[in-house]
């Protein structure tokens, strides 16, 4: 049995987290560290080492004399973000796919289970529990620098993932390539994974570009 110890930073950490990726802080508004401690009834040693932690997973940005503030999203950032997937997830979800054990297969279902609880009351929940599906259906035995790169790119997606997920009918679209994606994963089909994932990755990218008014040449 594993004991998680979380510490009041892992906790500040959290919730400020969530109210970025839910839009409660808007872009670009400063993060004014005195209200937002006594807000949350901390110190400012627990709130400065949450703030270093999300500058690293790229929601907010430090700058000379002006402290912290929330990053904008943005049509450019988005297009890396779903390039460098692109690029990496499919092929590294279908070796997954085909080298698999029970134990791994048993983990992978376990992600898109919670995926799918979240799916019906918490949306920040769908954030994090998207990205441990994806990360999932990528990592392999031997391969964990690929796992994290994925893990680390479905990190910054987050924001994104949030915001494509606005519109109505949307989720129940990802549900249904998510449950399409995991069926293939789990017959070991390499080849329909890698076509499914970048096929739900390409739609994702491109329902972004029209929510950003980019018109893609």
């Amino acid at each position: 049995m594993s004991i998680v110890v979380r510490t009041l930073s892992d906790r500040v950490f959290e919730i400020v987290r969530e109210q970025i990726v839910l839009g409660r802080m808007p872009d670009g508004a400063p993060i004014r560290q005195d209200s937002l401690a006594a807000e949350l009834g901390v110190s400012k040693i627990p709130l400065r080492e949450a703030l270093a932690r999300l500058e690293q997973e790229g929601l907010i940005v430090s700058q000379p004399n002006r402290g912290y503030t929330v990053l904008p999203l943005s049509a450019v950032q988005a297009e890396e973000i779903y390039e460098l997937r692109l690029a990496i997830e499919p092929a590294a979800a279908a070796y997954a796919a085909t080298t698999a054990d029970d134990r791994r297969r048993a983990a992978v279902l376990a992600a898109f289970e919670r995926l799918d609880a979240a799916a019906e009351h918490d949306l920040t929940a769908v954030a994090v529990c998207n990205r441990d599906f994806h990360t999932a259906l990528a990592r392999a035995e031997g391969r964990e620098l690929t796992a994290g790169l994925v893990e680390r790119l479905s990190i910054l997606a987050e924001r994104y993932v949030v915001a494509h997920l606005g519109p109505s009918g949307r989720e129940h679209r990802a549900h249904a390539e998510h449950r399409t994606l995991l069926d293939a994963w789990m017959a070991g089909d390499g080849d329909r994974v890698r076509t499914y994932l970048e096929e739900h990755l390409a739609a994702t990218i491109a329902d972004l570009r029209v929510q950003f008014g980019v018109v893609k040449q």
